[in-house]
């Protein structure tokens, strides 16, 4: 019987950030390919990765990536992997795609540990936040920051909510890794 292979995204928060640990793409990549995944790719220079594998599924894919990133590369960073279908889905399913269309750079999704954290988030749907706005998905939240993320109120507010266990990719980049997991299955 032949193996199912899924494809999987590892959103790893801080890298290469001003003042944060710094990592070659192909250092990660390699990385990944010793820990056994296949066909890693990596999209731009801030800790996102494609990769597959056929012998882990959901937390034990979590798990793996997070126990292999401190032994290979000595770093202990907070790790979100997705699979690949919630990727195209947290694109296609965004309810403030209107809002974010003029500037996807503006539009954040905001990736938990786990779906069910986002209950965190609620009671900051009941909130006013300006021309600001949040939404919850099956798997993410959806940031709009009109005035850029450094000059929202809102994200430190989803930060603190979150305890700090999230991360983040503004709309353009989670479109570039939703294309690389169709570009997969082509």
């Amino acid at each position: 019987m032949a193996s199912i292979t899924t494809t999987h995204i590892a959103l790893l928060r801080g890298v290469n950030n001003v003042g944060s640990r710094r990592v070659a793409m192909a250092d990660l990549r390699a990385a990944f390919e010793r820990l056994g995944f296949l066909d890693v790719r990596t999209l731009l220079n801030s800790g996102n990765v494609v990769f597959s594998t056929s012998k882990l599924r959901g937390g034990d894919v979590l798990a793996g990536v997070r126990r292999g990133l401190v032994a290979e590369l000595g770093f202990t960073w907070f790790v979100a992997v997705l699979a690949g279908d919630d990727v195209v889905a947290a694109v296609r399913e965004n309810p403030l795609a209107k809002v974010g269309a003029a500037n996807p750079s503006r539009m954040l999704v905001v990736v938990p540990g786990a779906a069910s954290e986002l209950a965190r988030l609620k009671p900051l749907l009941k909130q006013r936040w300006g021309p600001e706005k949040l939404a919850l998905g099956k798997r993410v939240a959806y940031l709009w920051c009109a005035e850029g993320v450094a000059a929202s109120d809102l994200w430190p507010a989803v930060e603190r909510a979150l305890e700090g266990a999230c991360t983040a990719r503004n709309l353009a980049t989670m479109t570039k890794l939703a294309a690389m997991v169709e570009a997969v299955r082509s």
